[in-house]
């Protein structure tokens, strides 16, 4: 195998030979929101959104960056072992904000222990001038990601999700930051709702194309307090992802992925007590488990396929 244990170049391999041992990734709320919650561009947010803007893990927004990090660090220290971090600005727009109220979260976050680098959660519409010339400072100072949701390549999806951007708007996002030498991890949702699974490989195609460096792979989650449950209660049939259909896709997914492109996720993460579909996503381990004899039973890895028409 070229990625250690598995087949294709997950980040925990990648952190690894990176900084020399495991690297954790706190998960912090710095109290932001978004441009299409807030009225700017639309109002609701992404129609799969929640109301802790996707980061249900992160930090409580009330507590200070340093009493979040202390937070998630003593909770990860109980499972895993760990003196290195990257610190995850997650929920919400994470740019969308004044430059100096950026500067104060970030320094703060680098300022902690352990601190190797930072992930900034962001959209492709919430990149300034004054922002990327903020984010090049710190590229140059310390080991920076940026993570722009896409979730689809089909435009006509994105209106359906609220999504408040176009796929010509990421690729501007993309470009800019790439200018400055910034790595960018994009964010991928199998099974939204109509999507067929030729605009499921489009979308792999697409981000295949641009110059990024890291993927995540989700799929939809379902989750109480969205639009998207007002949506399915009125039309159950706008979710019809089994696992065995959604392993079958991510694994035609990553044997298209460009081999050099770090794969981040090959699933995501949503509160048990707020998943409406799809349940079998519970069970965790359970599924990355099953992803992965998927994977070794039909002899798929990252790349196999990346020179030939998805």
């Amino acid at each position: 195998m070229l990625w250690g244990d598995k087949p294709y170049y997950s980040l925990d391999y990648f952190l690894k030979k990176t900084f020399g041992e495991k690297v954790m990734k706190i998960t912090l709320d710095g109290g932001f929101t978004c441009p299409n919650r807030d009225g700017k561009i639309a109002f609701g947010g992404c129609t799969f959104c929640s109301s802790r803007g996707s980061g249900e893990f992160a930090g409580n927004r009330l507590k200070s960056i340093h009493d979040q990090f202390l937070d998630q660090k003593n909770m990860m220290k109980k499972k895993w072992k760990s003196n290195k971090y990257i610190a995850y600005f997650q929920a919400y727009t994470n740019t969308y904000a004044p430059v100096e109220y950026l500067k104060k979260l970030y320094d703060e976050a680098l300022n902690e222990e352990g601190v190797v680098g930072i992930s900034i959660g962001t959209r492709p519409d919430c990149l300034s001038d004054d922002v990327i010339k903020l984010l090049s400072y710190y590229n140059n100072k310390t080991f920076l990601t940026v993570e722009l949701g896409l979730q689809t390549s089909n435009d006509h999806t994105g209106k359906l999700i609220n999504r408040g951007h176009d796929s010509k708007c990421f690729e501007k996002g993309v470009k800019k930051l790439r200018e400055h030498n910034i790595n960018v991890v994009t964010h991928v949702i199998f099974g939204l709702p109509y999507e067929t699974e030729k605009d499921m490989m489009e979308t792999v195609r697409f981000s295949n194309n641009l110059d990024i460096q890291g993927i995540k792979y989700h799929l939809l989650y379902i989750v109480k307090n969205t639009k998207l449950y007002s949506e399915y209660l009125k039309n159950p049939s706008i979710y019809t992802l089994t696992k065995e259909k959604y392993i079958e896709i991510l694994g035609k997914a990553i044997s298209y992925t460009n081999p050099n492109i770090v794969i981040h996720r090959i699933t995501g993460d949503a509160k048990r007590e707020d998943i409406v579909e799809p349940l079998w996503s519970i069970k965790k381990w359970e599924l990355l488990n099953s992803i992965h004899h998927y994977l070794n039973e039909n002899n798929l890895y990252q790349g196999k396929f990346f020179n030939t028409n998805a």
